[in-house]
């Protein structure tokens, strides 16, 4: 047959008895003044077609139920016949059926329920129907036209005879009844039965005081008319479904009229004309919706399903369906389709274990899911059929949250101050999922939450988007766009979507109803079909988890991911090696990293970070709202979290740094660098923090943007609060920490310590270092790093935070700009703020790679001039190519200011300070027993320097570095800083002109000499004669001069050694020498230098023998000035003996006498 194959149908608990309701409600069979009179033997009179042999016995049947105490005639009696029901009958029915009393009873039956009939005739058919179904003639029947079937049914064949048990046990059995003849008389019976529940053997007995109770109707027969009889078991229905969803039970159903209820919803499961209400209330709907959709197996109630919220369905058919919905969610077995389709693999997966009860929880739809699901999980087989109704009902749940009494129940305050209107297509729920992801003034109550958690589960939407109909709807164009590439129903579609968020192509709605599923999927491992699948081996093996639809209190589903990252990232830092049974396997790592991916999106979907931080985010973080800055703020107020927050942000961060790509809006936003120069680290299956260095170290390329430098810097400001956070520096110097810097937390204070360690090691030249070599290595990187921003170092930036807003507002700080703006305003800094100013140039020029300016700007010259150069000499290195034709203007520019920086202290030149670390206290202690430890002596030491120089009393070595600074602050006035000091009106006056210039060659220098009487200032006047004093010491100071005299010097002067004045002596020789023609520019220079000497002598005479002796050595007429004093000794000395002699003998005349 095919409306009724050989299926499983899930009629095992009560059955329909066809018994004899005449002694339950005190009736006859003929009694009332509808009963047909001495009713005839009724012939079958079905149209002839291939029911007819069914129809006939079931007419011989009914004919020897209305007959059974009345002589037969010739003639059948027929019900068209009947005054009663002959008006009725000629409006409502078509004439073709009034031949067939059955097809007469079912066209009166199902009339619309506005057409009215007459009472009598509702009484006549009240008693047919009673006569029909309390004669045991039909037993006989069912004995004759189903005899192979009962031998087939055991249960049936075992029935005692002649009590009516015999057809109520085949109408149970109906759904394997393969017998034609037998299925068509049994499927008659069928909605003759349940036209009115009266009719129901037993369902009486068990609801009667339920009935009454409630006041679902009268038992009185007559006092509603047959139509009103199905209202009656959809009050019942209603209550039963009321009930679940009440905590306070005014009106508790029996137990053993609950199982009435739900077995007369089971056995009306395959046609829906078995349920009258929904019959009724839905006929126009059918036809609007399910035309064409062939009655039995459920079909119709499918369709109606699907239709449910469609605008055009009438609300009452919508009320009815609803709540044969929530009857499916007490009893699967009331869907039929549901029933036989997963009949054999409930069975196989074990799923109805306690089939003894008759409605154990393994009846309820939730559990069913739940067992099927943890088999699909599992990768056990399940049919395709029942796998396809399975997701039919899950989207049914996730469709409309009223099927789930839990929710109904335990949400019902939640919904009417939250969501209500929303009933439809799923909204109301993604109503709560959104204020059950809130923060505590609009979150969910905790049971609430529960059943939202548990009809997630049974739901289960992580495997098949489409189950949840809100996002389906909402995220169908993304989908369409950016996941078009993954089969349609692919659980990687909710992963899709979760890489796209907050991106161009997610739409705001899609984005919202996402993250109020992930939220909720989130908190459960299991939930997500692809993580189950990959991880559930390592799960068991290393959390000890359990089946997919268990649970343990040992290990809740919410701890079971957080146990899975820690073997995911675990390292020798634990203290041990960690064995190879202990760690991940490959696919379930990079699973774990893929959701470690989406968590970063948004706080909420880490259900650890949001419990402990709850308050925290509430107190610092209320404003920060958009993606990604909840997490942010969490780390920028991390000393200030609670311990429990703190930790578990720590330890996340901790992790970040291990992998960055945890991160995803920090790698969407650096694509374009990472795509140009980290790719390698990038494709790297693990990540162990060379993404982020890279990242770093490629902060001030083209294709950074904003965004990524940004979350580039945060991350390193985060970095600073914990030496943990760097993983890279972590493991290179984790032993070095706990040796030489115990207790020190804070990563700039274990960079210092570990810094100055390797600095005292160096200086002291000691045999081996402390610091480990590959510490030393990352030690140099983070060092390198950190001069880039000054927010990076907190020692140097909290004292100058006001220096910053006053004197560099409007100064970027990455690039090491703001650093290079409080430099250049170094005389205008706060005390605190100018002493670590100092004490960074110190460093500095100490080991140039860290002036990240410098290094930026001149990266080519470096690798031009000095490449063979030491690290800490390439400062040295190109301020000895600074005037190369092939120097860059602006390292140039870069190089002069850190020759500027270093003449304004001895101090901040090491290789001076070194060269002169013997003659600096020998001559200028006074200036140094003045001088503070972290401010500049503006270059009072240096020119004290200078002067010993001119004097030639100066060491070798140190001569040599202070002619270096003569010879460029004689190009460039800007290198001397007293020379600036105290000549910077005059310089603006007269010499403004050459002060403009842009390239400095001693112009301002000579203008200075020239207008040596003009000046009036005595500082400024010094200054210019101590010039031409160290002029005379060396013609390499006097740049105008020399250059005059180049060739000179290379005809008259060139086997002449440089320096002591030497050179400068050669030229004044030749330029008293008659015989000696000089260049006419060089004759004029020096003749301009003896006048101004001159001048000099005049206006500052020898302070001292001392200062006497240097002039004469230094003076070009030295020759004849010592010939002059030679002589005058000499003569002095025969004056002396000549005088000695005469006052001798003078001495003795007087003795003599």
């Amino acid at each position: 047959m095919a409306a009724y194959s050989r299926s499983p149908l899930l009629l095992l608990l009560s059955s329909v008895c066809l018994c004899g309701f005449g002694s339950v409600f005190g009736l006859k069979a003929a009694s009332g003044p509808a009963d047909p009179p001495n009713p005839p033997v009724i012939r079958a009179a079905d149209p002839p077609g291939k029911d007819a042999p069914a129809a006939a016995a079931v007419a011989a049947a009914a004919a020897a139920a209305a007959g059974a105490s009345q002589p037969r005639r010739a003639t059948g009696w027929k019900l068209s016949e009947e005054e009663a029901c002959r008006e009725d009958l000629t409006r409502l029915c078509p004439k073709h059926t009034w031949t067939n009393n059955l097809a007469v009873l079912e066209c009166l039956q199902d009339r619309r329920e506005e057409s009215e009939i007459a009472p009598d005739c509702n009484h006549l058919l009240w008693n047919y129907k009673l006569n029909l179904t309390t004669d045991p003639k039909f037993e006989s029947v069912a004995m004759e036209v189903c005899k192979s079937t009962i031998t087939e049914i055991k249960e049936c064949n075992e029935e005692e005879r002649g009590r009516g048990y015999l057809v109520s046990c085949l109408v149970d059995h109906r759904g394997n009844i393969s017998e034609y003849q037998c299925n068509q008389y049994i499927t008659k019976m069928t909605s003759i039965i349940f036209s009115d529940y009266r009719l129901i053997c037993g369902f009486m007995d068990k609801c009667k005081e339920d009935i009454n109770s409630l006041r679902c109707g009268s038992i009185n027969v007559g006092h509603k008319d047959v139509h009103s009889q199905g209202e009656v078991i959809s009050c019942l229905e209603k209550a039963l479904v009321r009930e679940a969803e009440q905590q306070d039970r005014a009106h508790p159903i029996k137990e053993e009229c609950q199982r009435a209820i739900l077995r007369v919803a089971e056995l009306s499961s395959d046609d829906f004309h078995l349920d009258r209400h929904l019959y009724f209330s839905c006929r126009d709907d059918r036809e609007r919706f399910c035309q064409n959709t062939q009655a039995g197996e459920g079909k119709v109630y499918k369709c109606l399903f699907n239709h449910k919220f469609e605008e055009a369905m009438s609300e009452k058919c919508r009320d009815a369906l609803t709540t044969r919905q929530k009857l499916i969610s007490q009893d699967y077995r009331v869907s039929y389709s549901l029933a036989k389709a997963c009949k054999l693999d409930l069975r196989k997966q074990r799923c109805s274990l306690d089939t003894s009860l008759p409605r154990a929880r393994e009846a309820r739809l939730s559990y069913l899911l739940l067992c099927l699901e943890a088999a699909v999980h599992r990768g056990r087989p399940v049919s395709g059929e029942c796998q396809g109704e399975m997701l039919d009902y899950r989207r049914m749940l996730m469709e409309d949250f009223s099927l789930s009494p839990e929710i109904v129940l335990h949400c019902r305050t939640e919904i009417e101050a939250h969501c209500s209107g929303l009933h439809r297509k799923g909204r109301t729920l993604h109503c709560l999922m959104r204020i059950g992801r809130g923060d505590r003034s609009t979150a969910v109550d905790s049971v609430c939450q529960s059943a939202l958690q548990t009809l997630i589960q049974s739901a289960d939407p992580g495997a098949d988007y489409r189950i949840d109909r809100a996002l389906n709807e909402a995220c169908e164009s993304v989908i369409q766009t950016a996941c078009k590439h993954i089969r349609n129903g692919d659980p990687m579609i909710l992963s899709c979507l979760m890489e796209h968020l907050y991106t161009e192509k997610m739409v705001e709605d899609c984005e919202h109803r996402l993250l109020e599923l992930q939220y909720f999927i989130s908190r459960d491992w299991k939930l997500d079909p692809i993580l189950y699948k990959k991880c559930q081996g390592d799960a068991a093996r290393l959390c000890h988890t359990h089946g997919w639809n268990e649970t343990s209190e040992l290990m809740p589903p919410g701890a079971v991911f957080s146990c899975l990252y820690r073997h995911a990232y675990r390292t020798e830092e634990q203290g041990r090696r960690v064995k190879h049974y202990e760690e991940l396997s490959r696919d379930c790592k990079m699973e774990v990293q893929r959701i470690l991916h989406q968590r970063a999106l948004d706080v909420k979907l880490d259900p650890e970070l949001q419990k402990r931080c709850m308050t925290d985010l509430g107190k610092w973080c209320s404003e920060k709202t958009d993606a990604g800055q909840e997490l942010e703020c969490l780390q920028d107020h991390l000393e200030d979290l609670v311990s429990t927050c703190r930790d578990v942000v720590g330890n996340l961060t901790e992790l970040e740094s291990e992998d960055i790509q945890i991160d995803a809006l920090l790698i969407r936003a650096c694509e374009p660098v990472i795509q140009g120069h980290c790719h390698d680290f990038a494709d790297n299956q693990i990540d162990t923090g060379d993404l982020m260095e890279c990242l770093v170290q490629n902060k001030h390329q083209k294709e950074m943007n904003d965004k990524c430098s940004v979350g580039v810097t945060h991350f390193q400001l985060i970095q600073m609060k914990d030496f943990r956070f760097s993983y890279k520096f972590k493991m290179a110097c984790k032993e070095d920490v706990l040796r030489l810097c115990p207790n020190i937390k804070k990563k700039v204070d274990v960079v210092i310590c570990l810094s100055t360690t390797v600095r005292n090691d160096t200086l002291q030249e000691a045999r081996e270092q402390r610091v480990s070599l590959k510490c030393r290595k990352q030690l140099r990187v983070e060092e390198l790093e950190m001069s880039e921003d000054i927010r990076l170092e907190p020692e140097l930036y909290d004292p100058c935070k006001s220096d910053i807003s006053r004197l560099c507002p409007n100064v970027a700080f990455g690039n090491a700009q703001m650093i290079e703006c409080l430099k250049e305003q170094k005389k205008q800094l706060s005390q605190r703020c100018h002493q670590r100013i100092f004490r960074l140039q110190e460093v500095e020029m100490t080991d140039p790679e860290l002036d990240y300016q410098l290094m930026r700007v001149c990266k080519q010259m470096i690798k031009r001039f000095c490449t063979e150069a030491d690290a800490r000499n390439v400062l040295q290195c190109l301020k000895q190519n600074k005037n190369s034709e092939l120097m860059d203007p602006k390292c140039k520019q870069m190089i002069t200011k850190r020759q500027i920086t270093q003449n304004t202290d001895y101090r901040l030149n090491p290789v001076l300070r070194k060269a002169c670390r013997a003659d600096i206290p020998k001559f200028c202690q006074s200036i140094l027993n003045k001088a503070s430890e972290d401010s500049e002596l503006e270059g009072q030491v240096i020119a004290c320097l200078k002067l010993k120089y001119a004097d030639q009393r100066l060491s070798p070595d140190c001569e040599d570095q202070i002619r270096v600074i003569l010879q460029e602050s004689a190009l460039d006035y800007r290198l001397d800083p007293q020379l600036q000091m105290h000549c910077s009106d005059e310089i603006s006056k007269l010499c403004a002109e050459e002060a403009a210039a842009q390239e400095q060659t001693g112009q301002v220098e000579e203008c200075l000499k020239v207008n040596l009487l003009k000046i009036k200032q005595d500082a400024c006047k010094k200054e210019v004669l101590n010039m031409l004093k160290e002029s005379k010491a060396d013609i390499f100071v006097d740049p105008v001069l020399h250059t005059a005299c180049a060739l000179d010097l290379k005809h008259h002067c060139a086997a002449i050694t440089p320096g002591r004045g030497r050179q400068m002596s050669c030229l004044m020789e030749a330029l008293q020498d008659k015989r000696v023609r000089l260049q006419p520019e060089c004759k004029k220079r020096l003749q301009d230098r003896i006048d101004m000497w001159s001048y000099a002598a005049k206006v500052a005479p020898a302070e001292g023998f001392s200062d006497l002796a240097v002039q004469v050595m230094m003076s070009p007429s030295k020759n004849y000035i010592l010939l002059m004093i030679a002589l005058s000794v000499c003569i002095l000395f025969l004056v002396g003996l000549l005088c000695g002699r005469i006052t001798k003998r003078v001495t003795r005349e007087l003795k003599d006498r």
